[in-house]
């Protein structure tokens, strides 16, 4: 058995680093398994809307999400619109003609246990012409099902896009 004494080379100053690493890389690793799996949540969103899917955008949206759009109308005014996640599931499921493309790059992912925040520039395109761009901001929790969207907020321009 290894004893810890003055004049063993294994001591507490020497092992007590090497721990506190482990430990830390181990809760970073599952930072990101779980950034991860909110990211997935957030890209299924999109190809649902894509492939005009119903059902697929059905399954990452908590039953009393709400979403809304930030927007300057015409007269310079800010407007917030609001629309009950049901209406834009059924939306999205109705045949339309042009393809509903959302192209998004993930910003910032935080997760604290059961809650995730994520932020995600993005350029629409109606098929392949492009409509505006903007910013969603997602609030998601941790359901016994898994990451579920409550709440997403987005701005929309057509000027200033990157």
């Amino acid at each position: 058995m290894c004893q810890l004494s003055k004049n063993n080379p294994i001591s507490i100053r020497r092992i007590l680093p090497l721990i506190i690493l482990l430990i830390c890389s181990f809760r970073a690793s599952a930072q990101d398994s779980e950034a991860e799996a909110v990211k997935s949540v957030v890209r299924q969103l999109f190809e649902g809307m894509k492939l005009g899917d119903s059902a697929l955008v059905k399954a990452v949206f908590h039953q009393t999400a709400v979403l809304q759009s930030v927007a300057t109308s015409k007269t310079g005014e800010v407007k917030v619109h609001v629309m009950p996640a049901q209406d834009f599931i059924t939306a999205v499921g109705k045949p339309h003609t042009d393809v509903w493309d959302e192209r998004i790059e993930f910003g910032q992912v935080l997760v604290d246990g059961p809650v995730a925040s994520v932020w995600t520039p993005y350029r629409f395109y109606l098929g392949e012409k492009f409509s505006h761009c903007g910013v969603n901001s997602f609030q998601l929790y941790k359901s016994a099902g898994g990451w579920k969207i409550l709440y997403l907020v987005d701005t929309r321009r057509k000027e200033n896009c990157p």
